[in-house]
């Protein structure tokens, strides 16, 4: 009898590790990153007039350049000022652990440097969450009285970032900066792909349990 919870406790574990191998192999190897991405929901771009373009933050590579992630973000929010949708151009992203450089500002070095005005780009580099994100540019645009926003990110990202801005104050204009969950036969980008995947999932979760949504 003694035996017998060693045994399911092995059984247990053996289950799990055939069930993680099998959830790896599926991710790299199958559409299953583009299905869940896909289940996730998005909101259609709505590439209208607005009184800001706000771009949300990510992360910096170790070395402080922009992670692919970043820099395609940051690319499209500068595409969406350079069309003229918006006359105010937010970029968001605190440093990274250790780092000297906050994502915003390497962002809006580089805006400069592809033309666009000082005067027009604000920076914030204090928010860690897309809720204290909300919180930090309704600190900076509430006071001029823009409330009328383009919010980009990705597109799976987009449902909860556009709740917690609107619970802010805002209305949002959504302004995906990817398609929705697709991507190409590269295992190594399943992969990533998932990881984000299911990152947003439990974000939700978390948002929902939270009260944020």
């Amino acid at each position: 009898m003694s035996r017998l919870p060693h045994r399911r406790w092995t059984r247990l574990c053996q289950g799990l590790g055939a069930a993680g191998v099998g959830l790896l192999l599926a991710s790299a190897f199958t559409p299953l990153p583009t299905v869940l991405g896909r289940a996730l929901g998005g909101d259609s771009p709505q590439l209208e007039p607005a009184e800001a373009i706000v771009v949300l933050g990510t992360e910096l590579r170790p070395d402080g350049t922009l992670t692919n992630t970043s820099l395609r973000r940051t690319i499209h929010g500068i595409l969406l000022f350079r069309q003229g949708l918006a006359p105010i151009l937010v970029f968001l992203g605190p440093p990274r652990a250790g780092g000297r450089r906050a994502e915003a500002e390497v962002r809006a070095e580089l805006a400069r440097e592809l033309g666009v005005a000082r005067e027009a780009v604000l920076t914030d580099a204090q928010a860690w969450t897309t809720r204290e994100e909300a919180e930090r540019v309704w600190a900076l645009l509430g006071p001029r009285s823009l409330r009328r926003i383009l919010l980009v990110t990705e597109a799976q990202h987009i449902p909860r970032a556009r709740a917690v801005f609107e619970r802010a104050g805002f209305t949002v204009l959504a302004a995906p900066a990817d398609g929705l969950g697709i991507i190409g036969p590269d295992p190594e980008a399943r992969l990533r792909l998932m990881r984000d995947v299911l990152e947003e999932w439990l974000a939700r979760l978390y948002y929902r349990a939270a009260g944020y949504l």
